[in-house]
Formats: C-alpha cells, sequence, structure tokens
C-alpha cells in the first residue's frame, strides 16, 4: 500500500487533486462523552455554570470543521456547503453521544471535517463540564459513512 501524503523519495507532500471530478461528499463520524450522572443532569437541566452545554458544543464542532485545513498538515481547505452537530442524551449511561454530518461539492472528501467537528464538540462539552467532573471520558471517534469520490460510498455502520 503507498501513502498518498508521501512521494517517491519519503518527502511529505500535499495530494495534487486538480484531476479529479468535482462530486457531491458527504461524511458522518461519531463519538460520546461518558461521565457522571450528576453532570448529566447539568447538561439535561441546562444547569451548567458556563451556559448551554450542547449549543455551545454544537457550534464549536462545526466551527471545528470549517477549520480542518489549519490544524491538520496536508489537508485541502475546501468549500463546506452544510454541516450539522447532533447530540443524543442516553441518561441511562450518562453518555452524551454526538453525531456530526458534513457536505461538500468538490474533488476531495470530507472526512476529516466530520471528524474534528465531533472530537471538538467532545472537548468543548468536557472543557464546560471539568468544572463540575474531571473524570469524564470522549471515546470511540470514528468515521461511519462517507458518499461520494472515486472510491464511491462506504457505510461502516448504521
Amino acid at each position: 500500500m503507498k501513502l498518498s501524503h508521501v512521494d517517491e523519495s519519503g518527502k511529505a507532500r500535499m495530494v495534487d487533486v486538480s484531476a479529479k471530478d468535482d462530486t457531491v461528499r458527504t461524511a458522518v463520524a461519531r463519538g460520546s462523552v461518558v461521565m457522571k450522572p450528576e453532570t448529566m443532569r447539568l447538561i439535561m437541566e441546562n444547569r451548567n455554570k458556563k451556559g448551554d452545554v450542547l449549543q455551545t458544543a454544537r457550534i464549536a464542532g462545526i466551527m471545528a470543521a470549517r477549520r480542518v485545513p489549519d490544524l491538520i498538515p496536508l489537508c485541502h481547505t475546501i468549500m463546506i456547503t452544510g454541516a450539522s452537530v447532533d447530540f443524543i442524551l442516553d441518561n441511562k449511561a450518562s453518555t452524551v453521544m454526538i453525531e456530526a454530518e458534513v457536505r461538500s461539492t468538490g474533488k476531495t472528501g470530507v472526512e476529516m471535517e466530520a471528524l474534528q467537528a465531533v472530537s471538538t464538540a467532545a472537548l468543548t462539552i468536557y472543557d464546560m463540564c471539568k468544572a463540575a467532573e474531571k473524570t469524564m471520558k470522549i471515546e470511540n471517534i470514528r468515521l461511519v459513512s462517507k458518499t461520494g469520490g472515486k472510491s464511491g460510498d462506504i457505510q461502516i455502520e448504521e
């Protein structure tokens, strides 16, 4: 297997995508933040001293999707046509599940943008709640699906 971000002599490079066709691309990523029940209640009841945890995390995640080339070397600057970050609160497991979907029409995919959105949303939840709990765990950040491009559609999980 050849790595796309390394040239023949082993030097790092940005992949040249100029010959690729523009296609509609989507990516969905997920992750979670596990916490104590008391911390979960603060979020659910919107009683966190720093403010609305989920709305702040949603905005942070969307902003992060737009900043991937500034944070991850060799990622292309792309025109994001849509981004969303949603949460499912599992009160029984004291877990905030995060899902991000990013869309674009272009020459390269949006997987990194979706993964960055989930990562930053999770970090924002942690940051906003760390005064209440220092033992939260950010877990299982992963790509769950992508569409478009030369490799086509990939569904890793439902």
